[in-house]
């Protein structure tokens, strides 16, 4: 059988093809190698470099390094935290003409380490505690997403540290299955290997001397399931609020915001004794706002405005009594209302603002600093004051007093 080469990229095979695919892996020369820290893997994996590029080469069956491939481009195409898959080679023989293992190529991602490298210097407590969080944070990203890991462990996640906390990344997807929709079951499965396989890694870094005393395995074991529930349960819970008390919307959506998670569907149920609010979780990639802002409005803003204004779009879709969250007849399509919310809602109101008292504030970010207001004053009366009210709060004791604050000395 020929070799062959698999690529998301036209550029990667003739860059891969200068790589030694007659040898084994763990026989590769120094002069192809990278020195990078590596976990601990059932399979012989080697960092190498291809052209400009930092590749992880992992050797393995061709059927399993296929479906392997295929899943983490399944999940790149969700956004889902994983290795970024560049390549399959299949059809490897060696000098003497005998069959080698096919591989598996993914991009080396920058700046993230083994679990084993981090506790070369024994981690304190705290750190391990921001480890479990991300690793949470990752299993319950996956499940949202309908995907089954299978092998969940500190082995097979990177982490990379993300502003004082760290971001986990799922780098082994061999044992994975994608479905549109987990059980409970799955998700109980997937969590009790987690729990299994956590206790066992962190036991055999006692028994080496590398963990901190005060740390117990089977402690950490089991806290990673009780972060994952308690995380589940805020981003998949029912919130029922009292009639009129709509902040309270945006009290959870933001919550929700503050976990790393979009609100992508939000269903608004109205009932005789209150409102229930059901949310509809999903990870989305950088500028997805700004582009579903653009396409539904017309309007272009920066990321953190899009979400906002997406928010408020949402929210004010959900009263409109010929609104149906999947756009179907008879009820008018998103984009109409996007449209109409637009004309009514957003125009009307950045307009109230007098342009001498604007400064150097475009359109979207006056509208933000508008919702803004109106959240802080509805959560001081705690009911709804509406945007006209906030609106003229907000240009008699707002605006004044930040032109004052900007305005030069003379001393």
């Amino acid at each position: 059988m020929a070799l062959q080469i698999s690529a998301t990229n036209p550029e990667h095979p003739a860059l891969l093809l200068e790589l030694p695919w007659h040898l084994p892996l763990q026989e590769w020369p120094e002069q192809y190698l990278v020195p990078l820290p590596r976990g601990i893997s059932r399979h012989v994996v080697r960092y190498a470099r291809a052209g400009d590029e930092v590749i992880a080469v992992k050797e393995l069956a061709r059927r399993p390094a296929l479906r392997e491939y295929e899943l983490l481009r399944d999940l790149d195409r969700i956004g889902i935290p994983a290795v970024d898959p560049l390549a399959v080679v299949t059809g490897r023989a060696g000098t003497g003409g005998e069959p080698l293992e096919s591989v598996l190529i993914t991009r080396h991602l920058s700046g993230s380490m083994p679990y084993r490298s981090m506790f070369e210097t024994t981690l304190r407590p705290a750190t391990m505690h921001r480890l479990m969080d991300a690793l949470a944070v990752l299993l319950v990203r996956l499940h949202l997403a309908g995907f089954a890991w299978g092998d969940c462990s500190l082995s097979n996640t990177l982490f990379r540290r993300d502003a004082g906390a760290y971001a986990a990344y799922l780098v082994d997807a061999e044992t994975g299955e994608l479905h549109p929709e987990l059980s409970p079951g799955q998700r109980a499965y997937d969590l009790d290997l987690a729990r299994v396989n956590i206790s066992g890694e962190l036991l055999d870094l006692e028994a080496s001397g590398a963990l901190h005393p005060s740390v117990d395995p089977i402690g950490f074991g089991t806290e990673i399931c009780a972060r994952y529930e308690g995380l589940w349960r805020e981003l998949t819970r029912t919130s029922v609020y009292p009639a009129g008390k709509y902040h309270y919307i945006e009290r959870r959506i933001r919550r929700l915001n503050d976990l790393g998670f979009d609100v992508a569907e939000m269903q608004i149920e109205h009932a005789s004794h209150g409102d229930t609010v059901t949310f509809v979780p999903k990870v989305v990639d950088a500028g997805h706002h700004q582009r579903q802002l653009l396409r539904l409005t017309g309007l272009d803003a920066e990321e953190n405005q899009a979400r906002r204004l997406l928010n408020d779009l949402e929210s004010w879709m959900a009263t409109q009594d010929d609104y149906t969250p999947d756009g179907a007849l008879p009820g008018a399509r998103p984009e109409v209302l996007a449209h109409r919310w637009v004309r009514e809602v957003f125009r009307p109101t950045v307009r109230a603002v007098p342009p001498g008292l604007r400064g150097a504030m475009d359109q979207a970010e006056i509208y933000h600093e508008l919702l803004e207001h109106r959240w802080y004053l509805s959560e001081r009366a705690q009911h709804d004051i509406g945007l006209d009210t906030a609106v003229e709060d907000y240009i008699r004791n707002i605006l004044p007093k930040a032109r004052e604050t900007l305005r030069p000395t003379t001393d």
